[in-house]
């Protein structure tokens, strides 16, 4: 039937079957005289997908989720996980040899201060870890009278004889009919930020700063078009991209070597500790520089300089380019998706299919357009009970038929070289219940509220966050994420440093592209959540005294009329809905068969 390319649905090995290689990690501990190690979920520049290489703590307890830490001491070992994933790691993980502990309440650093013992050396590797989060290990090793170590090599690596080689994808050129700005240009403004910072130097330790500033692209890691790379700008002269020159054709060195010198990994540490022995101040990023940096340029008589990349802002605020990009991408994407909910209510009221079927069928979908590059993340579709779950991902084991009655959430993205989609439906099998249409309809009043936000010039995410929730609020419910994250311009489908939440500080800019992305979930019975992108533009107000912006929604999907009670709308929220819906059916219904153009007659028909 359909087949997915992009995605698995296997269960990774996992518990009992893994204890013996606590117990080799725990003697290559002893060998090295260390009462302990943290093994962080990471690679070196703390990446949210993490090439199999890097895949440690994995290998070594079984847990597969996209955040956490393990802790392993002579006598105790744990695991910490966030909300997200307790009950994953409760099934992947060995309960005999390790507890699964919270990620950050208590935070690990707690449990640290209660289990080692005054003269403990506590092992962790500095290529892994942030400055801060280093320093918190140290302050915690300090409590209980023990010694944080930074270690020359990771003992977990010497007892990983199956250890994957590291990826070599080969590098893109990411054209200018795509990135709109050509890498001459932005380097003059990433060193008048340096300027502004008033540093020697810029090391770009985020991958994604890299492709960025430098107009590449790669494959190195899942559903994100990274190329693994550093790059060391100056405030004066030529920047230099430090990458594994295997994944370079000629062609992609020609394009580097137009605006930089090109370096082997190895050369990184040699240049950085070449600038710090001048007495440079070196500006590295908080969130992805490794604590050895900090480290080595102290060592030689440099200042290391932490603080926010600005390249994050500057890659957040797409150029005119990318917005029309990823408008195409979004139309592209939209015909896709009106094939799959198409195929969904034909199809799903029979009870054959299961999740994993709309997994293969939406993937299978957004190939026929010739245009995807991956997914932008694995696509979470949860039916009943399993929609409850926020991350859900399907596996053969969990893999759970839909059977009239419940309601199918379907939460998935793709990657195209114009733009990166995300996108979540929720939709009704059979008739929804009363309490289903009432929790709906309270979160596409959220969903609305955002869409319709006007806010002025420099509001943040916190700002407009509750109003996603008041409608739930009202009701005595709320949701546990955030209302929206930043979105890349073919890449990271979760971006920096901007979102919508209540933890979200940096101030909105007109062409910034976030999620919209309220949601009720009750757990055991059903999922809720209904997504679009929103990108932030300017709008006139008459009489306006300052600077407006609004949303422009790029989605183009169906909202399944089925589960709205309309009576619970404004007349302002009703038209909001039926212009979206004669929106999506003026952009949409033209690429269709006939067959989906019925559908979608009857899906975005107006509401009265």
């Amino acid at each position: 039937m359909f087949e997915a390319h992009f995605q698995t649905f296997e269960e990774p090995e996992s518990g009992v079957a893994l204890t013996a290689r606590l117990s080799a990690f725990r003697e290559e501990l002893a060998r090295r005289k260390f009462s302990g190690f943290v093994v962080p979920r990471a690679d070196q520049q703390q990446n949210e997908y993490v090439a199999p290489s890097e895949e440690r703590l994995a290998w070594l307890t079984g847990f597969t989720g996209s955040a956490g830490m393990a802790i392993v001491l002579s006598g105790v070992a744990a695991v910490f996980v966030d909300g997200r994933y307790t009950l994953q790691a409760a099934k992947q993980v060995d309960g005999k040899a390790w507890a699964v502990e919270p990620l950050i309440d208590p935070s690990p650093e707690s449990w640290l201060a209660k289990h080692l013992a005054a003269g403990d050396r506590l092992g962790f590797d500095p290529w892994l870890h942030t400055a801060v989060a280093a320093e918190r290990l140290a302050a915690a090793c300090a409590k209980a009278g023990a010694e944080l170590v930074a270690v020359d090599a990771n003992p977990l690596d010497a007892v990983w004889t199956e250890r994957p080689p590291p990826p070599l994808a080969p590098v893109t050129v990411h054209g200018a009919q795509f990135a709109g700005e050509a890498e001459a240009e932005k380097l003059n403004r990433i060193r008048a930020e340096i300027d502004k910072l008033g540093v020697d130097a810029l090391v770009l330790s985020d991958p994604h700063a890299v492709a960025w500033t430098f107009n590449i692209r790669g494959a190195d890691v899942a559903h994100t078009p990274l190329p693994l790379s550093y790059a060391l700008v100056p405030k004066d002269g030529r920047p230099t991209v430090f990458i594994d020159q295997r994944k370079l054709s000629n062609s992609a060195r020609d394009h580097l070597e137009q605006c930089a010198d090109v370096e082997g990994p190895d050369a990184l540490t040699p240049s950085l500790t070449a600038l710090a022995q001048k007495g440079a101040s070196i500006a590295l990023d908080n969130a992805t520089a490794a604590d050895a940096f900090s480290r080595l340029i102290g060592s030689v008589g440099g200042k290391a300089v932490r603080g926010n990349d600005p390249v994050s802002l500057l890659k957040a605020v797409k150029n005119a380019t990318e917005i029309e990009g990823t408008r195409a991408a979004h139309r592209r994407d939209a015909v896709a998706l009106a094939r799959f909910l198409a195929w969904i209510d034909r199809e799903a009221p029979s009870g054959a299919l299961t999740e994993i079927d709309t997994v293969e069928a939406l993937e299978t979908f957004r190939r026929d357009t010739g245009a995807l590059k991956d997914v932008s993340f694995p696509t979470i579709a949860g039916t009943g009970p399993n929609g409850a779950i926020v991350h859900y991902r399907v596996t053969r084991k969990t893999n759970r038929r839909i059977a009239r009655g419940d309601l199918l959430l379907i939460d998935s993205g793709a990657q195209y070289e114009d733009g990166t989609t995300d996108v979540t439906r929720t939709i009704a099998i059979g008739e929804p219940s009363g309490e289903m249409r009432d929790r709906f309809t309270r979160v596409l009043r959220g969903h609305i509220a955002i869409a319709r936000a006007v806010f002025p010039d420099g509001t943040t995410g916190a700002q407009i966050d509750a109003l996603a929730r008041q409608f739930l609020w009202q009701a005595g419910i709320d949701f546990e994420h955030g209302t929206g994250h930043g979105v890349g311009s073919y890449l990271s489908v979760h971006e920096g440093p901007a979102r919508i939440s209540k933890l979200g500080t940096t101030p909105l800019k007109r062409g910034m592209i976030l999620s919209n992305e309220p949601g009720y979930y009750k757990t055991d019975a059903y999922g809720i959540r209904i997504e679009n992108l929103e990108l932030v533009i300017g709008t006139d107000i008459a009489g306006a005294e300052k600077p407006m912006n609004a949303f422009e929604t790029l989605t183009l999907a169906p909202i399944d009329r089925r589960l709205i009670d309309v009576t619970m709308l404004s007349p302002a929220e009703l038209g909001w809905l039926n212009n979206y819906h004669a929106r999506v059916a003026a952009k949409v219904r033209p690429h269709l068969d006939d067959a989906t153009k019925l559908w979608l007659d009857q899906a975005a028909a107006a509401l009265k």
